[in-house]
């Protein structure tokens, strides 16, 4: 059974840094593809940073080019998301996916290319 759990979210002031971890269970991450959304209340699932199979394509969102990075540690089958400079845009339930097999750099962002998701983490930050 396929699991991936989140953690680290919670609130912070504006300019501050949370790190997000995501661990799976029932797969192996060295050999997927992970990336990072999030969602706001009433908005649609948004791309934020993902990490291709090979672990040598990255691809982030302008909106957190910069700022944010997407890491992982396969020894422990962990995924990361170090988000610096936190700004109250970012605040969101933030959610950890995951798939096999290749697609276009492109295609990280795409909602419809994970098959398995975590539950979410709040990030809430005051201004």
């Amino acid at each position: 059974q396929v699991q991936l759990v989140e953690s680290g979210g919670g609130l912070v002031q504006a300019g501050g840094s949370l790190r997000l971890s995501c661990a799976a269970s029932g797969l192996v991450f060295s050999r997927l593809r992970v990336a990072w959304f999030r969602q706001s209340p009433g908005k649609e699932r948004q791309f934020v940073a993902a990490n291709g199979w090979s672990g040598g394509t990255t691809e982030y969102a302008d909106s957190v080019k910069g700022r944010f990075t997407i890491s992982r540690d396969n020894a422990k089958n962990t995924v990361y998301l170090q988000m610096n400079s936190l700004k109250p845009e970012d605040t969101a339930v933030y959610y950890c996916a995951s798939d096999s097999g290749p697609v276009t750099r492109s295609g990280l962002r795409w909602v419809d290319n994970y098959r398995y998701w975590g539950q979410g983490t709040q990030v809430t930050v005051s201004s």
